[in-house]
């Protein structure tokens, strides 16, 4: 049992706008800055909260005005994130950087939030750190599929969405290439001298586009080692033991560091690995005895 004159720490009541939701709630302590002309299309309102800015009813945001300011009171921070507590289920750290060098200032905070479960947004002007204050709000309740990349399902959308992940080609080469030869597989089988006869395509796109159609997935090691399983598997099912076909097979090839040219030299042979249990048992079964007939057997005959 707790002592009784020990207190619970309580959460700070969430303040609920009053028109309705449709305003970022400021603490009193905000008036006069900069910040509060950047905050556009959504309306303002001050109230009795801890954080600085209530962005929703269950987000929260402390706004560090001044990296320098923290240099120089480090406590600052904390006492604020202690005062905030458990408030909101997502706390928001929003910093506007001031100085150059920033890296050391910012490791330094964005440790202190992840300890406390906070989440780091750094702005690099009031513009920007307005901006983020009114999109939270904009989009308080809007589902993710809101943000989330939409692709069409339309075969040009689709041909645009493949051909661009290919480095140097861009929109405008995609919609040359498919008036130059159509379709996609036309496309993959145009020689380098075709794709050079466009406009817009150089040496450096040309090669771009050959190594994504040609360059086969799997290289010299993993081709390799497919033979390497093959092998063994004859190995196992052949009835002479003393015959290794790793060696009758296709050799595998070796490729020469820093040139990526394979050479025909063969890995040197292999001692063969000791004879399984397993297949010592098998090897026996001609000797052993039948063993008895089933019950089920007996019914069946």
């Amino acid at each position: 049992m707790p002592p009784a004159n020990s207190e619970q720490p309580t959460k700070p009541p969430v303040v609920v706008p009053r028109t309705g939701g449709n305003n970022i709630i400021l603490n009193p302590l905000q008036r006069g800055n900069p910040i509060l002309d950047n905050i556009r299309n959504v309306g303002k309102e001050y109230g009795d909260i801890v954080a600085d800015y209530q962005v929703g009813r269950t987000t929260g945001v402390l706004f560090l005005r001044r990296v320098l300011y923290h240099r120089l009171h480090p406590e600052y921070i904390h006492t604020r994130i202690e005062k905030l507590g458990r408030s909101y289920s997502l706390r928001i750290l929003l910093i506007l950087c001031d100085v150059t060098e920033h890296r050391d200032p910012i490791r330094e905070l964005t440790k202190v939030c992840l300890i406390n479960d906070i989440t780091v947004i750094v702005a690099f002007s009031s513009e920007e750190a307005g901006h983020y204050l009114a999109t939270f709000k904009q989009f308080e309740f809007k589902p993710p599929t809101m943000i989330k990349e939409r692709v069409d399902k339309d075969y040009g959308s689709m041909l645009r969405t493949s051909l661009t992940g290919i480095s140097k080609v861009n929109r405008t080469d995609v919609e040359t290439l498919r008036t130059a030869f159509g379709s996609l597989a036309n496309i993959a089988k145009a020689s380098p001298e075709q794709l050079s006869n466009l406009p817009g395509f150089g040496q450096v796109k040309v090669k771009n586009m050959k190594a994504a159609f040609e360059k086969p997935f799997r290289n010299n090691a993993t081709n390799t080692l497919a033979v390497m399983i093959s092998s063994q598997s004859k190995a196992q099912a052949s009835e002479d033991p003393s015959e290794d076909p790793i060696e009758d097979d296709i050799p595998p090839l070796r490729t020469d560091k820093g040139k990526g040219k394979a050479r025909e030299d063969p890995l040197p042979a292999r001692e063969r690995s000791p004879v399984w249990d397993i297949e010592l048992d098998n090897a026996d079964l001609p000797n052993r005895q039948k063993s008895p007939p089933w019950d089920i057997e007996l019914d069946l005959n």
